[in-house]
This record gives C-alpha cells, sequence and structure tokens, in this order.
C-alpha cells in the first residue's frame, strides 16, 4: 500500500530489528514517521538518513516506554506537536531466559510495562483518535510464544499472550469503525532480542532457523494492510501455533520446556 496522502506511522523499539525494517519499509513507500527507542544516536542516524534520502519527515522520541512519566509524556509530545498517528506498530518487547526463582524481578516488571502496559496505553489513546477520524491501523506484535506456557521464560511468554488475546479483543470491537488491529506472532527472528534474553544457546536458536527481520517485517505489514486480525508468518510457525491447541497443557508445557533448555 502506498501513501499518497503522507500519512504518519509511529514504530515503538524503531532503532533495530525487526522495528528499525517496519520504519524501512514504511518510509519507503513514503510515510512520515514516529520513531520510538531508547537509543538517541540510533534514532537520530535513521532519521538523518530517511529524511535525505526519502524526504519524508522524521520524528524522534528517545523514551524508556517503561517508564511511566517518560510513556506519559511520550503521548504528551506528539499531541503538543499536533502529530497524526494514522498507524501504531507496538513493536517494543524484551525477555529474560532463567527459572522464576532465579530471575531478576526488575527486569521481569521493566518486561511487563514495556510489553504489556505500554503497548495497551499507546493502542488505547490513539485507537480513540482513529475511530474518530474513521480511519487507522494498529499492528502489535506478540509471537508464537503467545500460543502456550513457557517454562523458563514464564513472565516473557504471559505478556505475549496478552498481546494477542488482547489484539483479538479490540480487534472485534473496532469493527464498523474503520480501525483495524492486527497481532503479528512471528517465532524465533535473528535479532538482538536472544542476546538480550540470554537465548542464545537455548535448543529454540540452536535447532530452529530464525527468519529475518525483513522477511517478519514485510509480512507483517502485508498482513496489516489486509485487515488480517492473527498473522502467524511461516508454515512452520502455523503448524506449531495450532497444533498446540491439541496437546494436553502438562504435556504442552513439558514440551516447550525442553524447547527453551540450553543445548
Amino acid at each position: 500500500m502506498e501513501n499518497n496522502k503522507k500519512e504518519t506511522a509511529l514504530i515503538t523499539g524503531a532503532s533495530g530489528g525487526i522495528g528499525e525494517e517496519f520504519a524501512r519499509q514504511l518510509a519507503k513507500k513514503g510515510y512520515n514517521l514516529i520513531l520510538v527507542a531508547r537509543s538517541r544516536d540510533k534514532l537520530n542516524q535513521l532519521k538523518k538518513a530517511w529524511e535525505e534520502e526519502l524526504g519524508i519527515s522524521v520524528v524522534v522520541y528517545p523514551t524508556d516506554l517503561a517508564n511511566r512519566r517518560q510513556l506519559n509524556q511520550l503521548y504528551d509530545r506528539i499531541k503538543y506537536e499536533k502529530l497524526q498517528v494514522d498507524i501504531l506498530i507496538n513493536n517494543a518487547g524484551f525477555g529474560d531466559f532463567g527459572e522464576f526463582t532465579n530471575t531478576s524481578w526488575k527486569k521481569e516488571d521493566a518486561m511487563i510495562r514495556v510489553n504489556i502496559n505500554a503497548l495497551t496505553y499507546l493502542s488505547k489513546m490513539f485507537a480513540k483518535e482513529m475511530v474518530n477520524r474513521g480511519h487507522g491501523y494498529i499492528l502489535n506484535v506478540a509471537s508464537t510464544a503467545a500460543f502456550q506456557p513457557g517454562p523458563l521464560m514464564a513472565v516473557y511468554y504471559a505478556t505475549k499472550s496478552y498481546v494477542l488475546s488482547y489484539t483479538q479483543a479490540i480487534a472485534n470491537e473496532l469493527k464498523g469503525t474503520g480501525v483495524y488491529a492486527t497481532v503479528l506472532c512471528p517465532g524465533p527472528v535473528e535479532t538482538e532480542f536472544k542476546e538480550n534474553a540470554n537465548l542464545a544457546d537455548s535448543k529454540l536458536f540452536k535447532r530452529m532457523t530464525p527468519s529475518s527481520p525483513r522477511t517478519v517485517a514485510t509480512s507483517g505489514l502485508k498482513a496489516m494492510f489486509n485487515k488480517k486480525t492473527v498473522h502467524i508468518p511461516g508454515f512452520a510457525n502455523r503448524f506449531l501455533a495450532f497444533g498446540s491447541r491439541f496437546m494436553p497443557r502438562k504435556l504442552l508445557t513439558s514440551t516447550v520446556r525442553k524447547m527453551q533448555e540450553r543445548v
């Protein structure tokens, strides 16, 4: 979908990985961008490159979405500067690996704030504006982790289950408004996520071939513009996600743990 009206897309977690790919692909389609991430330097690099190369407007907001004050300020600044968000992509998120009794509560608290609180807040605030205009798209990034419990990444899997359920519910509520909500559920992706979550040596990443950020972003944007509610890129990922519905929960949970363990 080419942008003939110079609409604007807001992407969180835009400084790398899938988020940067979302931004790059939308920039090439002519969308103006609002980029949100913690890395000021990387955001400014992207702003300079894309404004010069593609002739679009790029506004950057270095923000720690785990910080409630900064999250509120992000929305307030967007409103103060009278920026209209036509596409909202809640891509920011992170995980952590380890037994629940040994992992850091501080990191898990931040994970819940980013993966759930920030996503819900931004969706709610911008969905209201989109409904008033009768047009808009929301793309929330979950994971195939959303379809089952995740021993050794218990909090992360639970946050992604929330994103899946929440997005399906609001997609239903938004019917007939001209606003569409999509949840993207990729499997392993070759980004910094696995290092940040201490997953580089897990069987999940060692025995499965991760997708590229470009492939996932392309597939996600296509699903969003096609107004799909749930999108799982890749046949193997779809098979695993839907196959999990028919497994006894105890067996499913044990199987996921074996997949998660270190090689």
